[in-house]
């Protein structure tokens, strides 16, 4: 199974999960969605693996999200769908996904959720020895 990965390439969290997912022997798929930006079923394929919607997603501190005077509330999804296929820099990034889970920006602890069980039963019984010593 292939991770997913949607960066910038000016994004410092892009390139942190990058070198994670090389370091880690995971493969992944990388596309730059500035570059390449997301169809609208791409967009919505996105959607459905969000817990809360568009709020997971959408980056309200964009600075085309303040010059497009958008509040989320007062758009519809398709017209959303259309703005984010319009302009990926409303989109938060680094975006991770699989056919199970899906995290965006960078976080430590969160990105280990996509290394396969057995090496994660690994690392935790590594740091259970660690504990005990």
């Amino acid at each position: 199974m292939t991770v997913q990965l949607y960066t910038s390439s000016s994004n410092a969290s892009s390139r942190k999960a990058r070198a994670w997912f090389a370091d880690h022997d995971i493969p992944f798929t990388e596309r730059n969605i500035i570059a390449q930006p997301l169809t609208p079923d791409e967009v919505k394929r996105l959607l459905r693996l969000t817990e809360n919607g568009s709020e997971d997603i959408v980056s309200t501190r964009a600075k085309i999200f303040k010059q497009l005077h958008l509040n989320l509330d007062d758009i519809s999804t398709s017209q959303l769908i259309q703005l984010i296929s319009e302009h990926p820099d409303l989109l938060k990034r680094p975006i991770m996904f699989d056919d199970k889970r899906l995290q965006v920006g960078y976080n430590d602890e969160e990105i280990r959720r996509f290394l396969p069980r057995s090496t994660r039963k690994l690392e935790m019984m590594k740091v259970r020895q660690q504990l005990a010593i």
